[in-house]
């Protein structure tokens, strides 16, 4: 049986082909579909297994990272969407899906209480980030510990009132952290987080962990070879896969067990 997965693109997104790439590489079937599919009724999101929102610009990143996707998806498939993901079928937004999935309300934050906004640098990040995995969901399990996976944004920094990261905090929603190479959260501090998020906080779910948004790139670190330092570790047979890997294995075998 196939199961199948859509990769969500708009004009701007840059992240699609790799993303698909990664999910078939895992023994799905991954589409990558444009919005104006949605819109005009060629596409129906009830008829996939699972969705992924790819990094890159959607429409330019105008207003604000994701502003305009995700306005776009509430406006007219916040039902579906809504309903897909309480059926159990995994979403996953990596970077600008992030942004996406917050301003379209499929994560805390859809009301304006939360925002991924300028980076406290100003510029442009691009660098490989620690992350201290906080909470094991369907996309996390077998991840206990940290992680290493490159970050690629201008508008990174995970800002919300203190009072809800806390209740984020204790229903176990926030999932991973940026943290120093020992482990540690880096507590605000640079380059270890890489945009000032408050509480390090670099992925958050949703209260079931059936959607998942996180501001680093999985899918730049499927392959070991990817990463700065690989040809300094020793790859033994068969372990060839890099972190990120375990993200698109994981939502593959949840979707397989649905």
């Amino acid at each position: 049986m196939a199961y199948r997965v859509c990769v969500l693109r708009a004009p701007g997104t840059n992240c699609d082909a790799e993303t698909a790439w990664c999910l078939q590489k895992t023994g799905l079937e991954a589409e990558v579909v444009h919005v104006n599919r949605f819109i005009d009724g060629r596409a129906d999101f009830m008829g996939y297994d699972g969705l992924v929102i790819p990094g890159g610009f959607s429409f330019g990143d105008h207003v604000r990272a994701g502003a305009l996707l995700g306005k776009m998806l509430k406006e007219r498939f916040y039902e579906p969407l809504s309903r897909f993901s309480e059926e159990g079928r995994p979403i996953l937004g990596i970077c600008n899906g992030f942004q996406i999935l917050v301003e379209c309300g499929l994560l805390p934050g859809g009301g304006m209480s939360a925002a991924l906004t300028t980076n406290l640098s100003s510029r442009f990040e691009a660098r490989w980030v620690k992350l201290r995995v906080e909470r094991e969901n369907l996309f996390t399990r077998g991840m206990a510990g940290s992680v290493s996976l490159p970050v690629a944004h201008g508008e990174g920094r995970f800002l919300m009132r203190e009072e809800e990261i806390k209740a984020l905090e204790k229903r176990g929603q926030v999932v991973f952290r940026y943290a120093f190479d020992d482990g540690r959260p880096a507590g605000g501090a640079y380059p270890a987080n890489p945009n000032g998020s408050l509480h390090d906080i670099a992925g958050i779910s949703n209260e079931a962990g059936t959607v998942l948004g996180l501001m680093p790139h999985p899918e730049r670190a499927f392959h070991r070879l990817t990463h700065p330092t690989w040809t300094r570790e020793r790859m033994e047979e068969g372990d060839a896969f890099g972190e990120g890997y375990m993200i698109f294995r994981n939502m593959a075998d949840y979707i397989r067990k649905r």
